[in-house]
């Protein structure tokens, strides 16, 4: 059976392509989708996508993996640095979680630096553009397959 991976995105995530290319890279969402989708199959795994600019859409997101995922793959996007409730809903889901960002956001504004849902989560992968949700897929497939 194949491992079931949500890939959760949020806010301003659904502009990726024409929000500051410079710092997200040229991709879309909708690229980084498809590339993850078809080297997902090609790993015995498949995704489900959901991206919400609002925190209770990634919330009710959450809660409805524990029905059927076996990980997570989420960019909270600015949520990183704040959202306790996101963060309590990580840690209700009970799922291996990889916090995954497209920059390097130690080395943008401090604000950036630190992040409420990253000591819940198995792991981060930053910095890396559209290949950080392609490590996060590895990381998660063989964290399962341990």
């Amino acid at each position: 059976m194949a491992h079931q991976i949500l890939v959760l995105n949020g806010p301003n995530l659904n502009l990726l392509g024409a929000r500051e290319p410079e710092v997200y890279g040229s991709d879309t969402l909708d690229d980084i989708i498809a590339n993850l989708t078809t080297v997902a199959r090609g790993r015995n795994a498949e995704i489900r996508h959901v991206q919400s600019n609002h925190e209770g859409g990634l919330i009710d997101a959450l809660h409805d993996a524990r029905t059927w995922a076996d990980a997570v793959i989420f960019n909270p996007g600015a949520f990183t640095h704040y959202s306790i409730a996101l963060r309590d809903a990580v840690v209700a889901t009970e799922l291996p979680v990889v916090e995954t960002h497209l920059s390097n956001v130690h080395a943008r504004e401090a604000f950036r630096h630190h992040s409420v849902i990253s000591a819940v989560c198995l792991g981060v992968v930053l910095g890396f553009g559209a290949n950080s949700y392609l490590a996060a897929l590895d990381a998660l497939i063989r964290h399962l397959e341990a």
